[in-house]
């Protein structure tokens, strides 16, 4: 379904090429002056010196030849060469009655339907999820939704982390405090228990006191090191015990993302691009593209035009150990095996850049991803506190993002129990759908690559450019319905009628903003995007509500036609937040 801004633009430029312009001089945009008009042209500003006119002769002659198109309701020029357009009511009403009728609202097809991984998510096994993994999350989360939506095959993978030092410092943590365990004993051949020695709570808490030891203690620093090495070599002992960890540890995190309504496809790990590793670096050598340097066997990734220092790209450690670049280039041969995608994207921390500049140049040079895929990398900013540094707790730790949970949906709970409309078990469940919303809504509503501050005060609003302010005018319009069919036929389709007001215009013109605002966030990977698309529809039906007596209008086929309306409003609104990773209540 062609988008409405090209439609007009397409009416535009064929009087342009009528009048005796190029018809390239017809491009519209949204006017920065509603109070005037809807949509503006400045093409007549623009051609003025090519075609020696005055923009105002130019602007009168395009006009003249628009004055009796059924599209638009006023269309003029004014000094020094605008042409200001209004759209007729009739056009809208028909425009988004067929929205309203077609599949995905007139969203087209992509014109070729790409396979996309999205690598989102990446938390380290055996430690609990913290604020730092909340941005990767949702954002990947929404921008896999995004895609998806649009008709793109999209696989999501959480990539954990589990082969690197953290394994060798739990081992090591576990053998000073139970050395009887069988696991250490090099002459045991007998069957490994199916129970973990461990439960999630007590390997929380073994990782960041073995981490906090090799700090200071460079012997057991470098007996975890060694464990680490046993563990990549495939030491019995080791490997299953490494399994106990990635059991309890896999089970607790998917309980965590599913409390963020975070999925995946697939629950790889670093560990499944270790076979690739030997072959990969054997075919690195041959190409003479890996070669040692101080011990280390490592790939030039430096290019002439670059203006900063791009270190070579490590593959082996001097020690003989892997690094995330090794087992990040594996992961992209198995995902070209196992795949074939047209693209990967990292959401990422955006001070990894540096670290995937070397892996994609690596990768390219080596040939081991197509030509025609795309490798792309979507750095977020941090997520901050008031003061203005990263979000931490109380006492200056850095926050469970459980906990961080818990704090949103108890200030959402308290705030409902203010009215004490509801029972407190269903306030209890409705605080964790708003919660959610405010979580989600107030880190997406930002440009993914900035910084912004976590305001759980603000976030929680249910004013303003908020998660629940959003829920609030959803719930809103669904009480006004469910009103309405109680005491009118619900069976009854209902149409959509010409706007007789200057709100209800703008409500619908805003509702025809949808399949840009869609591809647009697609292509640019920008759900904030979506965010201020759905803020603006809101307000614009928040106007119309407030000026428009709904239930209480008389003509019933009028009152009929603002249901219609309302109801793609709707709609629209609980697409837009699925595609953001949350949902509305039924009452708020």
């Amino acid at each position: 379904m062609k988008k409405l801004m090209n439609l007009i633009a397409g009416e535009v430029s064929k009087a342009f090429a009528d009048a005796g312009y190029d018809a390239s001089y017809g491009k519209v945009t949204v006017s920065n002056r509603p109070d005037l008009c809807e949509y503006q042209c400045n093409g007549a500003m623009a051609g003025a010196k090519a075609y020696h006119k005055a923009p105002i002769m130019i602007a009168n002659d395009v006009v003249a030849k628009l004055q009796e198109n059924d599209m638009f309701e006023e269309i003029s020029a004014v000094k020094p060469g605008f042409i200001n357009i209004k759209l007729s009511g009739n056009f809208v009403t028909n425009y988004l009655t067929a929205m309203q009728q077609s599949e995905k609202f007139g969203l087209d097809e992509p014109e070729q339907k790409e396979t996309i991984i999205i690598d989102y998510g990446g938390p380290n096994v055996a430690k609990p999820l913290h604020v730092g993994h909340l941005r990767s999350a949702i954002i990947g989360e929404s921008i896999k939704r995004i895609n998806r939506y649009q008709g793109h095959n999209v696989i999501g993978d959480v990539h954990l982390g589990d082969w690197g030092l953290q394994m060798g410092l739990i081992i090591e943590e576990l053998k000073d405090r139970k050395p009887e365990l069988c696991y250490f004993e090099e002459s045991y051949t007998g069957e490994y228990p199916s129970e973990a020695p461990f439960t999630i709570s007590e390997l929380e808490e073994i990782y960041p006191c073995a981490s906090a030891k090799s700090k200071v203690d460079e012997a057991f620093k470098e007996r975890a090191h060694e464990a680490t090495f046993q563990l990549q070599k495939g030491v019995r002992g080791y490997k299953a015990l490494w399994n106990h960890i990635m059991n309890v540890s896999v089970t607790d995190l998917k309980k965590n993302y599913s409390n963020l309504n975070v999925e995946f496809d697939l629950w790889k790990k670093e560990s499944d691009a270790q076979p690739y590793i030997p072959d990969m670096i054997e075919m690195m050598k041959e190409k003479n593209l890996a070669y040692m340097s101080d011990g280390a066997l490592v790939v030039d990734v430096k290019e002439e035009n670059d203006t900063k220092e791009v270190p070579p790209c490590i593959l082996i450690k001097s020690d003989g150990a892997t690094l995330y670049s090794t087992t990040d280039l594996a992961t992209i041969v198995e995902r070209m095996k196992l795949f074939q995608p047209t693209e990967i994207i990292y959401v990422v921390d955006k001070r990894q850049e540096m670290h995937f500049t070397q892996v994609f140049r690596c990768s390219r040079k080596a040939g081991t991803v197509k030509e025609d895929t795309k490798l792309k990398f979507l750095g977020f900013g941090t997520m901050n506190g008031k003061d203005g540094k990263p979000f931490k707790t109380r006492d200056g730790g850095v926050m469970r993002l459980e906990t961080l949970i818990a704090e949103i949906n108890q200030a959402v709970y308290e705030k409902i129990m203010e009215n004490r409309t509801v029972s407190e078990e269903e306030a209890r469940n409705t605080a964790k759908i708003i919660g959610l919303s405010a979580i989600k809504y107030g880190d997406l509503s930002n440009q993914a690559s900035k910084d912004y501050v976590f305001d759980v005060e603000r976030f929680t609003s249910f004013e303003g450019n908020t998660g629940p302010y959003i829920l609030y005018t959803i719930v809103r319009i669904k009480s006004i319905i469910k009103k309405y069919k109680e005491i009118n036929d619900a069976a009854k389709a209902f149409t959509l009628l010409p706007p007789v007001s200057a709100s209800e215009k703008a409500l619908m013109l805003e509702l025809t903003k949808f399949n840009e605002v869609i591809e647009q966030s697609a292509a640019e990977l920008a759900p904030h995007k979506i965010c201020a698309y759905i803020y603006e529809l809101a307000n614009k039906f928040n106007s119309f509500y407030h000026e428009t007596k709904i239930l209480s209008e008389e003509d019933k086929e009028k009152q009929a036609g603002y249901i219609a309306l309302i109801s793609l409003t709707q709609q629209i609104l609980e697409t837009c937040i699925d595609l953001l990773g949350f949902e509305a209540p039924e009452r708020m």
